[in-house]
């Protein structure tokens, strides 16, 4: 039964649902840089990024259900830091976790069409991780991104997880969260890597889960280090995986 399923959702996937997530990219991003011009760019992503997300997931279609909320304290900003095992992690974040925050993403990402422009014009943050100079003056800038309630989003495993497992934490967002005294929040993604798995497109239908921890403070850890934020922070993320 599941793989009649699969077959017959091909021709909705290619006729319908590429092409409009092409469509939908190509006109969001447009208005995005258009709306940078003449607005904050808090308002372009919320006018621009949250509908973009919610119309792929709508299209696709994926359930989306979301926990631990209430973790989240309006007005303050935040280090998020989420697991990454999908592209759908990127419209599960925008779309539902309703807080205005700044990725940090590959510098790979600037060349994108469209995708590229509009993500530098609202504010996002692209790091080069083949040039750790380069990278670190990015994680500078980053810094003056959150403020205002602004936060700014990592994935510390760098990369997509290819088997499903959580990797290894980078500690560039948790360096930025004790330089600036801020909060982290911990934010664990489940199910999409069934819905897309990394490096393929083999795409289908399904249910996605977001859990919002409670914030880790930096200094919670007594005199602990980085490391120690780190694995407190990755342990976390790991205990809503499943």
């Amino acid at each position: 039964m599941k793989r009649f399923l699969h077959l017959a959702y091909q021709p909705y996937k290619w006729l319908v649902l590429v092409p409009c997530l092409v469509l939908l990219t190509i006109g969001f991003g447009t208005l995005a840089v258009l709306l940078s011009l003449v607005v904050s760019s808090r308002l372009v992503s919320r006018l621009t990024g949250v509908p973009w997300a919610r119309l792929m997931t709508l299209l696709t279609p994926m359930v989306v259900t979301v926990t631990g909320r209430e973790n989240i304290a309006p007005g303050q900003s935040y280090v998020i830091v989420s697991n990454h095992q999908s592209q759908y992690d990127i419209f599960v974040l925008y779309g539902w976790l309703g807080v205005d925050f700044r990725w940090v993403m590959k510098q790979e990402l600037r060349r994108a069409p469209m995708i590229g422009v509009a993500c530098e014009r609202v504010g996002h943050i692209f790091i080069d991780r083949s040039n750790a100079r380069a990278a670190a003056r990015s994680l500078e800038r980053a810094k003056s991104k959150i403020t205002g309630g602004t936060s700014v989003l990592f994935f510390p495993e760098g990369t997509r997880s290819r088997t499903g497992e959580l990797g290894s934490f980078k500690r560039g967002a948790f360096q930025i969260a004790a330089d600036l005294g801020l909060p982290i929040l911990p934010v664990t993604i489940s199910g999409t890597r069934k819905i897309l798995p990394p490096g393929t497109l083999d795409l289908f239908p399904g249910r996605a889960r977001m859990v919002v921890h409670e914030p880790v403070r930096v200094g919670d850890q007594g005199q602990g280090s980085v490391r120690d934020l780190v694995e407190e922070v990755r342990t976390r993320v790991a205990s809503a995986l499943g």
